[in-house]
């Protein structure tokens, strides 16, 4: 009998950028979590929390998931709810493109839209998020503090990584929403290997990046690349995992998904360039012990109407 949908998530490819990374002095190998069954990496964190919550009993049938979240971890859970029988409410700030307003939509998910705003105001998705589920009684899933997030990505992501690179990796270089990716992978990854190093690609505008230099957050600004970056620090982002920050343009970032759709046939969104930036920075500078893997964290459909994804036919 083949497995259900939900069995079809992890396990991606890890493939070498062979045009971008011609002629650094380390390889760039992608993940590809795109290619999840659900369009992105947030796919893992969906089901890892669900099924963490219906072990402990505190996830009933019945019951209504509730997220606050920039698109993807939403998606997940509505893959998930579908298979498993849950309905799902989504708290998302309004900057969030409309293409990922209208798959949720589509997937039967209830959409409150938020403010962008700060996180100490009421207005907060966050807050919001949690205001509701005590309000109504909704189980909420809490990407930011579960700490299921980190474990999963400790069990899957980084484990598959040390297995399809044969245990040589010189570097791993992630963006951060929750936390979770580049938290759990780099825990996996410096359990076994030495001299692995890893390093935050965070949007100019985030205050995560000075956060890893120096303990404190940098100010708040405004950028346009979506699901990474921060005003707040996660509680499922570890700062003693990560050993430096690369600081990375929007332009520079959407010029380089742009670069990974034509030239390496990558349907991948904004936050993938931003990643790919920060790594071909790594490989450049050399002096490491085997090859820089990153994540490509979405796809492409996710963006379709934004501003500029549609430069590019200008």
């Amino acid at each position: 009998m083949p497995s259900g949908i939900l069995e079809q998530i992890g396990q991606t490819p890890l493939v070498p950028l062979r045009s971008i990374a011609r002629g650094l002095p380390h390889p760039v190998l992608v993940k590809c979590e795109h290619l999840n069954p659900g369009g992105s990496v947030k796919d893992r964190i969906a089901k890892a929390i669900v099924d963490d919550a219906e072990q402990r009993g505190v996830l009933r049938p019945g019951m209504t998931l509730i997220e606050a979240t920039a698109g993807n971890t939403g998606v997940g859970l509505a893959l998930v709810a579908a298979a498993r029988g849950y309905r799902l409410v989504c708290v998302m700030p309004e900057k969030m493109s409309v293409d990922k307003r209208a798959s949720l939509a589509a997937m039967g998910a209830q959409l409150v839209i938020t403010p962008n705003a700060p996180p100490d105001s009421l207005e907060n998705f966050r807050n919001v998020a949690e205001r509701l589920a005590k309000e109504r009684g909704y189980f909420l899933t809490d990407q930011f503090r579960n700490p299921a997030n980190v474990a999963v990505h400790a069990a899957t992501t980084g484990a598959e990584i040390l297995e399809q690179t044969a245990g040589l990796v010189g570097a791993f270089v992630a963006g951060a929403g929750t936390g979770g990716t580049i938290s759990g992978v780099g825990r996996h990854l410096k359990a076994s290997l030495r001299t692995v190093r890893v390093v935050l690609a965070d949007p100019l505008g985030s205050g995560l990046a000075d956060w890893v230099d120096t303990g404190v957050l940098g100010p708040d600004g405004s950028y346009a690349v979506e699901g990474i970056g921060g005003s707040a620090v996660s509680e499922n982002l570890h700062r003693e995992v990560i050993d430096a920050a690369e600081r990375v343009s929007d332009e520079d970032s959407f010029a380089m998904a742009k670069r990974l759709v034509r030239e390496e046939g990558l349907l991948v969104g904004g936050s993938a360039g931003t990643n790919v930036v920060a790594a071909v920075r790594v490989a450049a500078r050399g002096g490491l012990g085997g090859p820089v893997v990153t994540v490509l964290p979405d796809g492409l459909d996710r963006y379709l109407a934004t501003p500029w994804l549609r430069a590019w036919s200008e």
